[in-house]
């Protein structure tokens, strides 16, 4: 049986001489497996949708283990971020974080409209930084992680000024600070921020700008969050992160 499906390439490995193992997130089941023969061969048909991060349609066929994807419609192949190095490095750490979070054939479109989503906005010029911390806030609570952001984690004050804990799993207002000697000091701009990345949906997205220093406290909140509860350990996320540092070197 084939089955078609609109998908984003998460993953390639090569098989053999010509052949690839392609992983798709795709809206109608999730992440899928295909054996795309003869697809590292440069005039194949499959050449260029199998490449990482190629939006598309695919065809597979079989419905027990691994499928051979016979056919692919190229949409999008994201051009801009294969020819910016810190581009693919941002939508590298975001395709092996959806590949670590979910597993085979479970079935969000949600997901797959946040993927798809934060991809065109890097692809688009968007703040990669902002774009990928927004990713990062909504992937949460598909790794089962819901920290407190509504008020503090510990007494509920919805009015206050906060900063984070880890140990207290979300917001920590000014008065239980005491709570937790090693809370994070956040600046009221990047919690707002935090939330909003949290709670907003991502189609809204328009122009925004942030600080370079409210940029640090996001990036070092969410990480150590990531760090502390995800319990996965991304080699992109450390390539990204070394990435970072030359860049602030430039």
């Amino acid at each position: 049986m084939v089955e078609k499906y609109e998908g984003i390439v998460i993953k390639t490995i090569d098989y053999g001489e010509s052949n690839k193992i392609v992983t798709i997130f795709t809206r109608e089941a999730g992440k899928i497996a295909g054996m795309a023969r003869g697809a590292k061969k440069t005039n194949s048909r499959l050449a260029g949708p199998t490449q990482l991060f190629s939006y598309g349609y695919f065809m597979i066929y079989g419905n027990r283990g691994m499928g051979a994807l016979q056919q692919a419609e190229l949409i999008s192949s994201l051009r801009a971020i294969r020819e910016d190095i810190f581009k693919t490095a941002y939508a590298t750490y975001i395709v092996e974080l959806i590949d670590k979070a979910t597993g085979e054939k479970e079935r969000n479109p949600f997901l797959f409209e946040l993927l798809h989503q934060t991809m065109q906005y890097i692809n688009e010029e968007y703040d990669p930084d902002i774009v990928t911390n927004i990713f990062e806030m909504k992937m949460l609570n598909v790794l089962g992680l819901y920290p407190e952001m509504n008020r503090c984690a510990v007494c509920g004050n919805t009015e206050a000024q906060f900063g984070f804990s880890i140990k207290e799993n979300g917001l920590i207002c000014h008065e239980c600070f005491e709570k937790d000697p090693h809370f994070f000091p956040l600046s009221q701009t990047s919690v707002k921020l935090l939330r909003l990345f949290y709670f907003f949906d991502i189609h809204r997205l328009g122009s925004i700008s942030v600080k370079p220093e409210t940029k640090k406290e996001l990036k070092n909140v969410i990480s150590l969050y990531y760090d502390e509860y995800s319990g996965l350990n991304l080699k992109s996320k450390r390539f990204l992160d070394q990435l970072d540092k030359l860049k602030d070197q430039i």
